[in-house]
């Protein structure tokens, strides 16, 4: 594992006065994910700068732009109330002189290999993640810090910036906001009133979110009989770093030549099938579908060898297993109210896809799994995104006691677009993937119209991947 050097630690909050004491009610949209681990993501930069250059202009430049960037997204520096007993609901909470901590570490390791896309032991990258500081008990309530961030120097090569943050405060693409405009801050040297024209304040006002259909005490209940009479922590850095020991994360990439012949792919099957009519009743072939229907066939395939043997000894019951898989949308634009664009907090509907282990391992497990994903999507898209709502929380626990796969992340997010002066990210990791049973999505950092997927996985269930992955990739390039 990586050795680390902590430099400095820093409290930073947005500069004095400028802030009053806000508490945020939870949504509707936001008290599932309650449940949800922290959030982990790491942006790594080409950064050729000595130690000391970094010390004397980087450094308190990314200190001043931070304080600055918090004055609008407040909620970052403050902290989730957690009642003790039920019926009460969480909230979250910003007091005056409220602030988040900044780690500013140095370390020798091979800037490189942390930026490839090769497959190596998922635990090298956890150290670039900062620490959330241990909840504190406050007047009958846990209150859990939301963000921490870490600012790791590779010195004469690079620089990666890691934050963890609680996604009950906020979706991906209010942390990509927030993301953005730290960036555009620091871009401009400090400057409080030189923001990026594109980047428009936050909306914090939760009224915008209104519960037409009583879905707050639903899903409060379903909360409280999931967490008992008090909340659970979240795993400490060595629990965490023991439950990667044995996998290994790496990224593949899809192409847009690979996502547009994996598309004639699945329609070349489809019609020779003759699964419905295709032309009145086109299917939804995303980007997005047929990448997730690609790659979830490749980690399904891949775990059914690595559990070969017991597949063999089991009856039929076991093909007929049900396999899941978890995605969310933006919500934003679905609703039959308007909710700004720039509102901060969860506004994503939760939805499951579930299949029988044994069409996924067929030979049309891809485009049947394109079809109804498609599907799914499409009905989303164009019926109420909160149809099925109340079980959300119910659905996702029963879920995962099966074989459940959680898609993470988005290319729509542009998260290669978060520039700090020093130019596009040369990589950017979701490190909490490797605990939670998810995959992430991002686009492709060549700007080529790709994808990336990043995952890990056991040895033996990364080699199969590998194997699966770039068989089908060479086969989608020969159409």
């Amino acid at each position: 594992m990586m050795k680390i050097k902590i430099l400095h630690r820093y409290d930073i909050s947005p500069p004095p006065d400028s802030v009053p004491a806000t508490a945020l009610p939870l949504t509707f949209f936001d008290i599932p994910w309650l449940l949800c681990c922290p959030m982990q993501r790491l942006f790594f930069y080409d950064f050729p700068e000595s130690p000391s250059s970094f010390a004397q202009t980087t450094l308190p430049l990314l200190v001043r732009s931070l304080s600055l960037c918090l004055r609008r997204f407040f909620p970052f520096a403050g902290s989730l109330v957690l009642p003790l007993a039920p019926p009460q609901k969480p909230y979250i909470l910003y007091s005056v002189g409220d602030s988040l901590s900044l780690t500013v570490a140095e370390s020798t390791a091979d800037f490189a290999e942390l930026i490839s896309d090769e497959a190596r032991s998922a635990t090298l990258i956890h150290p670039l993640v900062p620490q959330l500081p241990p909840p504190r008990k406050s007047e009958g309530a846990h209150v859990r810090p939301i963000m921490a961030i870490q600012v790791t120097l590779f010195p004469n090569k690079g620089i990666c910036i890691g934050v963890q943050f609680l996604h009950v405060a906020a979706d991906g693409r209010s942390f990509n906001h927030f993301m953005k405009s730290w960036a555009s801050i620091h871009r401009s040297g400090g400057d409080p009133n030189c923001f990026d024209p594109n980047d428009s304040s936050p909306f914090h006002d939760r009224e915008a979110i209104k519960d037409l259909n009583g879905l707050e005490p639903m899903l409060l209940k379903d909360w409280w009989s999931c967490v008992g009479s008090s909340p659970r922590p979240s795993p400490s850095p060595s629990e965490a770093l023991l439950a990667v020991s044995d996998k290994g994360r790496a990224t593949f990439v899809l192409g847009k030549a690979h996502i547009d012949g994996l598309k004639a792919q699945v329609l070349s099957e489809l019609k020779n099938a003759g699964d419905g009519d295709l032309e009145s009743e086109p299917i939804h072939l995303s980007t997005f579908v047929v990448t997730c229907a690609f790659v979830w066939v490749c980690m399904i395939k891949s775990k059914d060898q690595e559990h070969q043997h017991r597949i063999q000894e089991s009856s039929e019951s076991n093909d007929n297993e049900l396999c899941h898989l978890c995605f969310v949308a933006d919500c934003r634009d679905q609703l039959e109210y308007s909710i700004p664009s720039t509102y901060f907090g969860n506004c994503l509907g939760i939805y499951f896809l579930s299949e029988k282990r044994s069409t996924l391992l067929g030979k049309s497990g891809i485009s049947h799994v394109a079809r109804a994903l498609g599907g799914r999507v499409k009905e989303v898209k164009t019926s109420e995104g909160l149809r099925g709502a109340e079980r959300w929380i119910r659905d996702f626990n029963a879920a995962k006691n099966g074989d459940l796969v959680i898609l993470a992340g988005s290319p729509r997010l542009k998260v290669y677009d978060t520039d700090f002066g020093w130019g596009r990210p040369t990589k950017s990791h979701v490190v909490h993937v490797d605990t939670s049973r998810a995959i992430a999505l991002a686009e492709s950092r060549n700007g080529d119209g790709g994808v990336e997927v990043g995952l890990a996985l056991t040895k033996v269930c990364m080699e199969k991947f590998v194997s699966l992955f770039e068989e089908g990739s060479r086969s989608f390039m020969s159409l």
